[in-house]
């Protein structure tokens, strides 16, 4: 197994296991309005070395701004990205996004609900159309972590 792991001084669970030859990042991230910048810029380039093609690169971004836009805006932190390819290069690629669940009704609003309407709510839909199974469920039984994922797969 490949695995590229970026560590912010911030505790992680251990990357999602994988056979071996695969490749695996597992990226904590900051729990605020950079979080879907610092993940794009940091997953393109490993992707790249991956044998994504461009088409490939950018829809797995796509799908990673997504993920981790809707677990700043919508629960509470750590913020942490896991992605998962195949070692044969077919561009199958899971986005696995874990996050503290959903922010309690009475927190405070955050950065991304003083954004306009016509800016909300279009996320889960291209998440579905670009992948091929999508789904949520929970972390190991010791981290209490909420998993969304996406597997991508090569058309």
């Amino acid at each position: 197994m490949t695995t590229t792991t970026v560590s912010r001084s911030r505790q992680q669970r251990p990357a999602h296991a994988a056979p071996a030859g695969d490749h695996v990042l597992g990226l904590p991230l900051e729990h605020g309005p950079l979080a879907p910048a610092t993940a794009r810029h940091t997953a393109r380039p490993v992707l790249a070395t991956w044998g994504l093609t461009e088409d490939q690169i950018y829809d797995t971004l796509l799908v990673i701004s997504e993920l981790v836009t809707n677990a700043v805006t919508h629960a509470l932190p750590p913020v942490v990205l896991h992605l998962h390819a195949t070692a044969n290069g077919s561009g199958h690629v899971q986005v696995h996004v874990s996050d503290g669940g959903p922010r309690p009704a009475s927190a405070a609003t955050n950065w991304a609900a003083n954004r306009p309407d016509d800016e909300h709510g279009r996320g889960d839909t291209i998440i579905t159309t670009l992948a091929h199974h999508t789904g949520t469920g929970t972390g190991s039984d010791t981290d209490c972590l909420i998993d969304h994922w996406a597997d991508i797969r090569a058309a």
